[in-house]
């Protein structure tokens, strides 16, 4: 059995960073109007919410409101409210990534060449530090990437402040050797850089991934002005980070800078389309975002940079005495530490216009499924957090805004039921035209078709108008990087047909993690698939039979007593009957190769490949790199327990909150 003593690096000694920081005449971030954009935004997501409110209540009210209807009302409005959020962010961000507008300085944005020539002029005194904490991975893809952004930022010249960690909390002893052995194949293929890179494993995994950041700050992090957290499956431009690392120097104020992270490397039908998708969409959305959340943004967990004194004197997260599901270790930990920081003056700063951050995504719908389980565990988990003490309104709207995320399925879900179950009594039920004895006109049922329709419509618009302005901002600013007009046209409309497919299968899989989450279920928090597979037909059925069952019955029991309600709700049906197949072959990699072949969800990161994913590409098929995840590799392949750099302890004072 390995030691789990490491052994001390005294030949890179450190100086604590508070020592070593001098003064830097870089150029802080002007955010001008910062109440003004909070108020403006807030009055058009409410002024547009009473209007949807409004034309529902009209609908409902001529005939007499039931306890039904008000129920429904209720939820309508709550579902409402969260689209029309959505909405204005991407409206807004439309808005200034057609002007190239930068979303937080109000000034025009800089030509990419402009960014790389003052890329060697961006120099800076403090030291960064880029932490990866990894938990029980797939060995090769993690040093792959770690080894992937390690390269890029020695590429650019410029990474002499700069130390890389790898942070393992890996307990399986095969996938621990395994980590070992690849570290002393990194340490040959960097030889100079020795002294600059580093991995740790901790014995026991105390509080997942938030004890592992926290051992760090508390050992090393006196001796950096700030790190970049990375994930597992994070790739990062060296030029991403110098500039993250010359953002959170020049501005003194700030606790955390996020990047938006790009998915990349898809090879299924599913993982493509979540890939083209976000690729399309994403920088509209962030940019709107960006312009109303101005210093108070949201962190997303990974591919962000954090100072350390901040993050350590105020994200000190404890233990929740409260029950089921509100209690226990704070699990979606990124959006508390935001609100913590914000809540003691530290600015929380998104850059939506920084490129060369990219993740990877789960390559199937179960995959992902299983992924969102996990965060509906997390996001639910801030609702118990809403009375946080001191702190920010924005803060608590992202953390209510987090749960509702998912609830707003439940509620969905709800809905239509509540709908079904009214249109049937209405049907079956015998109408009384006169309701007294001494009653001389009857009381005819009044509808308000007009005002149906064009409640439909304004629903309609406000979903789908952000994904038509995504594709005219592409097609007027990037469509080369797409392919073309033609393939982004016909990759966008492929893309929106198979996100109304799905819709309905994720919308009960997001209301059941809901509802089995309130009864007191959890999940473990393991490392998810990277890689591309074939869902089988069992493990497809499996996930969705109960619905396709479900759904047949709902759409009988409709079409007997109320067909034109039955044709309003065939959509939904139809996602749910169709879910074992969609299951299935969206997880094809032929069908995802084919699409690849014919251009459809063609993306910027396949038609111009940066340089950091190539090379990680290089990497992941170099079979000099590969090793297996078993205990097969002897004593004599890991020569060393690695060295660790000498520590200087600081505790991280729990909060509270």
């Amino acid at each position: 059995m390995l030691s789990n003593k490491f052994l001390i690096d005294d030949r890179s000694p450190r100086t604590p960073q508070s020592k070593v920081t001098e003064v830097f005449d870089g150029q802080a971030l002007n955010v001008p109007y910062r109440k003004f954009r909070v108020l403006l935004f807030l009055t058009l997501t409410l002024v547009t919410s009473i209007v949807g409110f409004r034309m529902m209540f009209d609908i409902l009210k001529p005939n007499g409101t039931t306890t039904l209807e008000i129920i429904l009302l209720i939820l309508f409005s709550a579902t409402f409210i969260w689209i029309v959020t959505a909405f204005w962010s991407a409206i807004i961000g439309f808005v200034f990534q057609l002007f190239k507008i930068d979303p937080l300085t109000l000034k025009k944005q800089p030509s990419i060449a402009a960014l790389n020539e003052n890329l060697s002029n961006k120099a800076f005194e403090s030291k960064v530090a880029v932490v990866m904490p990894i938990y029980n991975e797939d060995t090769h893809r993690v040093f792959a990437g770690f080894e992937a952004s390690l390269m890029s930022l020695l590429e650019t010249g410029n990474s002499e402040q700069f130390d890389f960690y790898l942070l393992s909390d890996t307990q399986d002893p095969d996938i621990r050797l395994a980590e070992l052995a690849a570290w002393q194949n990194l340490l040959k293929r960097f030889k100079g850089q020795s002294q600059k890179i580093f991995y740790r494993n901790r014995p026991k995994n105390t509080g997942k991934k938030v004890g592992n950041l926290k051992d760090f700050c508390e050992r090393w992090g006196a001796f950096y002005e700030s790190m970049i957290v990375l994930d597992a499956d994070s790739i990062m431009t060296g030029s991403c980070m110098i500039e993250l690392a010359y953002q959170m120097h020049s501005n003194p104020k700030a606790g955390l800078i996020q990047t938006v992270p790009i998915p990349v490397r898809q090879e299924t039908f599913f993982g493509r389309f979540l890939q083209f998708a976000a690729q399309l969409c994403c920088p509209m959305l962030a940019t709107g975002l960006a312009f109303w959340q101005t210093d108070n943004a949201n962190y997303w967990g990974h591919n962000a940079i954090i100072r350390v004194e901040a993050f350590k004197n105020h994200c000190g997260l404890p233990t929740l005495k409260k029950r089921s599901p509100f209690g226990g270790d704070i699990l979606s930990h990124d959006f508390v530490e935001a609100a913590l920081l914000r809540r003691d003056g530290w600015e929380v700063i998104l850059l939506p216009n920084l490129g060369g951050s990219y993740e990877e995504v789960p390559s199937n719908i179960l995959d992902y499924a299983t992924r969102d389980r996990r965060w509906v565990q997390g996001n639910i988990q801030h609702l118990g957090m809403l009375t946080i003490p001191r702190m920010t309104l924005l803060s608590r709207i992202h953390l209510l805004f987090g749960a509702l995320a998912y609830v707003t399925s439940l509620i969905w879900l709800v809905m239509l039921g509540l709908s079904t179950i009214d249109a049937i009594n209405r049907a079956v039920t015998k109408k009384e035209y006169f309701s007294s004895s001494y009653q001389l006109f009857p009381d005819w049922p009044i509808t308000k078709p007009d005002l149906i329709f064009s409640l439909l419509f304004l629903t309609f618009t406000l979903l789908l108008l952000p994904k038509l302005l995504a594709v005219l901002l592409a097609l007027v600013h990037r469509r080369k990087e797409f392919g073309g007009a033609v393939k982004l046209i016909i990759s966008s409309l492929v893309e929106m047909t198979f996100s109304i497919i799905i819709a309905p299968l994720m919308m009960v899989f997001h209301a059941f993690f809901v509802v089995s989450i309130f009864l007191g279920f959890k999940v473990g928090w393991n490392a998810q698939p990277r890689e591309g597979r074939l869902v089988s037909w069992f493990e497809a059925i499996k996930a969705s039979g109960l619905g396709v069952l479900a759904a047949l019955m709902w759409g009988s029991v409709t079409l007997y007593f109320s067909p034109l309600f039955f044709y309003w709700l065939s959509p939904v049906l139809l996602g749910l009957v169709l879910a074992p197949l969609m299951i299935r072959w969206s997880s094809s990699l032929r069908l995802g190769l084919q699409a690849r072949k014919f251009g459809i969800f063609a993306a910027p990161s396949e038609i111009t490949k940066p340089r950091v994913l190539a090379y990680l590409a290089e990497q992941l098929n170099n079979n000099d790199t590969k090793l297996s995840n078993n205990a097969s590799h002897s004593a004599k392949q890991i020569c060393l327990i690695p060295k660790l750099p000498r520590e200087q302890f600081e505790p991280m004072p729990l909060q509270n909150i």
